[in-house]
C-alpha cells in the first residue's frame, strides 16, 4: 500500500483565507520573515489556501520598517541631534504620497543612543525628535505618526518643541534654553518653566496632524507617573525622580495656563518622559496604543475580511500579551468579525489566561529544550514556525 499525504478536508474544503500577522521576534526575525515562514507552513498542509502576510509592530522597534513597507514609502536620513546634543545620523520615513511622515522618537532620542555611564534625564533632550519633524514639514508632510517608545529623556517633549520654534521663559521673563546659546531643553530646567510662547512656531504646525502611538497609560506625574516608573530606567537616582516629579507638576500648571488642557491624568500623558502629555497638550496629538493606531493604518479590518483564520505571534508570550501588545490588538479585532485566533511564540507562558482570553489555541514553536542561542538562529526559528503551522492545519477539524 503507497504511502499518501493526508490533508484534512476542513482545510481542502472549508479553509480558503488565513491572514498572518505576527510581530517580530526581537534580536532573531522580522515581522515578515516570521510571517513568511507561518504561509509556508499553511501550504505544506493546505496548497490551495490563500495566505495574506501582513507585517506588523506594537509601536516600538520595527514601527518604521512595517509603515514603509504598507505605504509604498520611503526613508530618509538626516543629521540631528541624540539626546546629549551630538550630531548623528537619524533616519525617519514619509509615505509613498508623501503625506504622512512616520517617526520613531528612540530612532535620534533613545536611550540606547546614550551610553551607560551617561544616562541622566536631567541631562537629556528630545531636541533631535523636533529636527526630524521640522524636516518632515519643510518637505510638506502634514500628517504625523510617532512612536513613542525607548526614550532616552524626561523633558516633557518641550526639547522637540524648541526645535519647532517654541520658546520657553521664566517668571522673570528670561528664556530657559536657548539655541542661540547652545541649550537645549532638559529635565533640569523644566522647573524654571513659567510661560511659554508658540509665536514663532514652524507655521507649517497649524495645519499639521498628530498621532502618537503610546503603549503606556501612565499620567503625567505621580507614584505611577512618568519620573517614578519610567525615569530610574533612564539613569535617573532617588533624588532626581522627586525633582522631576515636582517639575512635573509645576509644568503641568503651566500648560493648562497656556493651553487650556489639563495633562496631569490623561492616560498615556507620561509616555516617553512626559512627550505624550507635550504632544497632546501643544500639538493637539491623539494618543492611541501602537498595535491599535498600527491595525488601523495598515486598514487590517478590511484586509481581514472573509478570513477563516488568523495567525498571530510573538518571541515570548505570557499574561503581558494581553496588555496593548500585537497578538492582543489581532485578537480584538478577529473577535469583532467572529474570526478564530492562533497564537505562536518561542516561550509560553500563562496559556489558561491567553485562553481565557479568547485565543483558540497556544502554541510554541521550539520543539524540545534547546540552548537561547540555537532559539535565536534565524534559520531554526524559521523551520519552527513553519513546522508548527503546519502541523497545526493538520489536526484542526
Amino acid at each position: 500500500m503507497k504511502n499518501r499525504t493526508f490533508v484534512p478536508t476542513y482545510f481542502t474544503d472549508n479553509m480558503k483565507k488565513i491572514v498572518i500577522a505576527i510581530d517580530s521576534f526581537k534580536g532573531c526575525l522580522t515581522s515578515a520573515e516570521a510571517g513568511e515562514a507561518a504561509a509556508r507552513g499553511v501550504h505544506a498542509a493546505c496548497p490551495e489556501c490563500r495566505t495574506i502576510v501582513l507585517p506588523v509592530a506594537d509601536g516600538g522597534e520595527g514601527m518604521l520598517d512595517v509603515l514603509l513597507a504598507a505605504s509604498n514609502g520611503k526613508r530618509i536620513t538626516v543629521c540631528a541631534h541624540d539626546p546629549l546634543m551630538q550630531p548623528c545620523d537619524a533616519s525617519y520615513g514619509i509615505s509613498g504620497d508623501g503625506n504622512t511622515a512616520f517617526i520613531e522618537m528612540a530612532a535620534i532620542s533613545g536611550l540606547p543612543l546614550v551610553p551607560a555611564g551617561k544616562r541622566n534625564p536631567m541631562k537629556t533632550t528630545s531636541f533631535g525628535t523636533g529636527e526630524l519633524i521640522r524636516d518632515a514639514l519643510e518637505q510638506g508632510c502634514l500628517r504625523f505618526i510617532i512612536g513613542l517608545g525607548g526614550s532616552a529623556t524626561n523633558d516633557v517633549g518641550l526639547g522637540m518643541l524648541q526645535a519647532l520654534g517654541f520658546r520657553f521663559f521664566d517668571k522673570e521673563g528670561h528664556e530657559v534654553g536657548s539655541m542661540e546659546k547652545g541649550i537645549a531643553l532638559c529635565g533640569a530646567l523644566l522647573s524654571e518653566i513659567s510661560s511659554v510662547d508658540s509665536s514663532s512656531a514652524h507655521p507649517a504646525l497649524r495645519k499639521a496632524c498628530f498621532t502618537a502611538a503610546c503603549d503606556v497609560r501612565n499620567p503625567f506625574f505621580g507614584p505611577n507617573g512618568a519620573a517614578y516608573v519610567f525615569a530610574p530606567q533612564k539613569g535617573a537616582d532617588a533624588d532626581m525622580v522627586r525633582e522631576l516629579d515636582v517639575a512635573m507638576q509645576h509644568l503641568s500648571d503651566v500648560i493648562f495656563r497656556t493651553t487650556g488642557k489639563d495633562v496631569s491624568f490623561h492616560p498615556g500623558a507620561g509616555a516617553a518622559g512626559g512627550m505624550g502629555g507635550g504632544l497632546h497638550a501643544f500639538l493637539d496629538a491623539q494618543l492611541k496604543p501602537g498595535i491599535e493606531l498600527l491595525l488601523e493604518t495598515l486598514d487590517f479590518a478590511e484586509k481581514m475580511k472573509d478570513a477563516d483564520l488568523l495567525i498571530t505571534g510573538e518571541g515570548k508570550s505570557d499574561r503581558q500579551t494581553l496588555m496593548g501588545k500585537v497578538p492582543s490588538g489581532i485578537l480584538q479585532e478577529a473577535r469583532r468579525k467572529h474570526i478564530p485566533v492562533i497564537l505562536l511564540a518561542g516561550a509560553i507562558e500563562d496559556t489558561k489566561i491567553l485562553n481565557e482570553a479568547g485565543f483558540r489555541g497556544v502554541f510554541s514553536i521550539t520543539p524540545s529544550p534547546v540552548s537561547l542561542e540555537q532559539a535565536m538562529q534565524p534559520e531554526f526559528a524559521q523551520d519552527n514556525i513553519r513546522r508548527t503551522v503546519e502541523q497545526i492545519c493538520r489536526i484542526m477539524p
